[in-house]
């Protein structure tokens, strides 16, 4: 049953990847009217270049996470499977 998670979990991949792009675009709206800058503008400050790789890695990651929690999730409730671990290795 785990392995009929792997196509899902793919899917959910794309997915909150793509969600994550817009909802960056839309934080990055917030803090300025420009696009966020590129570490090679060379006109950039270390700053804004900083801050928006910070931005978009925490937005990415944070929505990764919340959607692959929720996949799991429902791919538990539908199959009565954990697609994952059960716990975390302690070593």
């Amino acid at each position: 049953m785990k392995l009929l998670y792997k196509p899902f979990g793919i899917i959910l991949g794309v997915a909150a990847g793509i969600l994550a792009r817009q909802l960056f675009s839309q934080l990055w709206g917030y803090i300025d009217d420009r696009e966020p800058p590129k570490a090679t503008t060379e006109e950039s400050s270390w700053v804004k270049v900083l801050g928006a790789a910070a931005v978009q890695g925490l937005t990415f990651a944070v929505t990764k996470a919340a959607v692959n929690r929720a996949g799991a999730k429902g791919y538990s409730n539908l199959t009565g499977v954990w697609p994952g671990e059960k716990r975390p290795d302690i070593e």
